[in-house]
């Protein structure tokens, strides 16, 4: 028999209460049943009924877990490549507190809703850089995220080419998974793409079969970007404006087949992304049958259950006047 939690200190602290307390009630009996000089020997019949039910219910409590069954179990999952831009664009504060700061905490969303899928974090401008590897490993992927920064990555603009490249390249390179459906690419912008080659690097994507979404950060009005002090400014010394540019994102996602999310002002489309992404169906990578047991507890409840209809119906005289 194996059981599903061991004694612990919730079933110490119940059983010292139990023993307590009866402990005080036979005394309380006994000393009664003395000064009215009559039996008392009646109060152990009950006391052998409720030890009985209290260890029955302690029993199921705990999980037992006995007889065998085969069971499969499958080992289905999916790589995923997330892409972030780390333009200075990304520093705009028209998403609070800032494009990129909520980008972070929207991405351990992500990450925690595939924590059976592996994961692997790019960051670009116009060049790109492996951050995070396809990993399993949680912690180090929410350490990653946490470290990002614009100051991570040249500051001369924004090219989607790069970045996709890497993260089709890397993916063909892995034969851990064989599938391309189960190789998904998410790319995070203000989509302001300042390349020449990402229409010849969309192509080769859907020629792959590689689904790519892209999620698109910011707002059509705009935000200044700080520097410093002050705010960042062009050659003519007025200060910059980064827009949304949602055109060439969409444009990006519909050519490969994938969809277009945002997150703006008013709308934020991070849990309609991690639904479409669960909906995609992972690979297969190992299936197994193992004995498995099952926790049977609740007979042990049943018969505890039982006892205490007995135990109310049960009238015995604990004192015989």
């Amino acid at each position: 028999m194996a059981w599903y939690r061991g004694i612990g200190i919730t079933e110490i602290v119940f059983i010292a209460l139990f023993v307590t307390l009866y402990v005080l009630y036979i005394v309380r009996v006994i000393t009664i049943a003395r000064s009215l000089k009559t039996s008392f020997s009646s109060i152990f019949i009950k006391l052998g009924l409720r030890t009985l039910i209290f260890s029955l219910l302690i029993i199921a409590l705990l999980g037992p877990s006995f007889g065998s069954s085969k069971q499969e179990v499958k080992s289905i999952g999916k790589d995923i490549m997330i892409c972030v831009d780390l333009s200075k664009s990304m520093d705009a504060f028209d998403i609070q507190p800032t494009r990129l700061e909520k980008i972070k905490f929207e991405m351990k969303k992500i990450v925690d809703a595939f924590n059976s899928d592996r994961i692997g974090v790019i960051i670009f401008s116009s060049e790109a850089f492996m951050q995070c590897p396809l990993t399993y490993d949680q912690n180090a992927l929410n350490l990653f995220i946490e470290s990002m920064n614009t100051n991570l990555v040249p500051s001369s603009g924004t090219d989607f080419g790069p970045p996709l490249q890497m993260a089709m390249k890397k993916m063909e390179d892995d034969d851990t998974r064989s599938e391309a459906k189960s190789k998904i690419i998410i790319l995070i912008s203000d989509g302001e793409d300042f390349g020449d080659e990402t229409a010849d690097v969309a192509q080769e994507i859907e020629d792959e079969g590689i689904k790519l979404f892209t999620l698109g950060i910011g707002t059509e009005k705009g935000g200044q970007i700080r520097s410093g002090s002050g705010y960042k400014t062009d050659k003519s010394g007025n200060v910059v404006v980064s827009k949304l540019n949602a055109t060439s994102l969409m444009a990006l996602a519909s050519r490969t087949g994938g969809k277009y999310f945002e997150i703006n002002e008013t709308r934020n489309d991070v849990s309609r992304l991690i639904n479409t992404i669960g909906k995609i169906e992972g690979e297969l990578m190992d299936a197994r049958v193992m004995d498995v047991t099952a926790n049977r507890y609740f007979y042990f409840l049943v018969a505890a259950l039982a006892l205490l209809v007995l135990d109310v119906v049960l009238n015995i005289k604990t004192v015989r006047i």
